[in-house]
């Protein structure tokens, strides 16, 4: 299901209508696959029992079942509890992070740490979804290990626009 995704994820903003449908159905067939699993086994893979490639691919699952808000929030509450045991490894809290933020975005609610955005500004910036409180977005990030908003995006910018990006409030 990685791979699947990764191979088809740039048809999700085509300006094809047929490549945004094979995006959703794959993702929702993705969605209702990782729905079965978590179900069946009752918490969150681990890299024990999947490698980390699986573990990755399940998150990136959850992540894109953006039509599918109870597999979302079924991988946030398994994922929670794997943060909180301990069996989510090192990158559990970051992609926690991203998943709540994900899930709050699809569910109309401010998101906490900064991770998902509208789309770019004219001026090549990211326009953030709504944050609940944009003073402390970099320290939350900061908690679960995720670089400031500014850095992080400075990666994605053209070399001679980095550096100059500030998030919007």
């Amino acid at each position: 299901m990685k791979a699947a995704d990764h191979a088809a994820s740039a048809r999700a903003n085509s300006p094809d209508p047929a490549e945004q449908l094979a995006w959703r159905r794959l993702t929702a067939r993705h969605g209702d696959r990782l729905r079965a699993l978590l179900e069946a086994h009752g918490h969150w893979p681990t890299s024990r029992e999947v490698g980390e490639e699986g573990v990755l691919g399940a998150w990136l699952v959850a992540q894109h079942a953006d039509r599918q808000l109870d597999v979302q929030r079924l991988a946030l509450r398994l994922l929670e509890q794997a943060v909180e045991d301990g069996t989510a490894g090192q990158e559990g809290p970051a992609r926690l992070a991203f998943l709540r933020d994900r899930l709050h975005v699809n569910a109309g609610l401010p998101q906490r740490y900064g991770t998902q955005i509208q789309g770019m500004s004219d001026a090549g910036e990211p326009i953030l979804w709504p944050v609940e409180d944009p003073e402390r977005m970099d320290t939350y990030r900061s908690e679960v290990g995720i670089p400031p908003f500014a850095e992080y995006v400075a990666r994605f910018l053209p070399e001679k626009e980095r550096g100059q990006v500030a998030p919007e409030k």
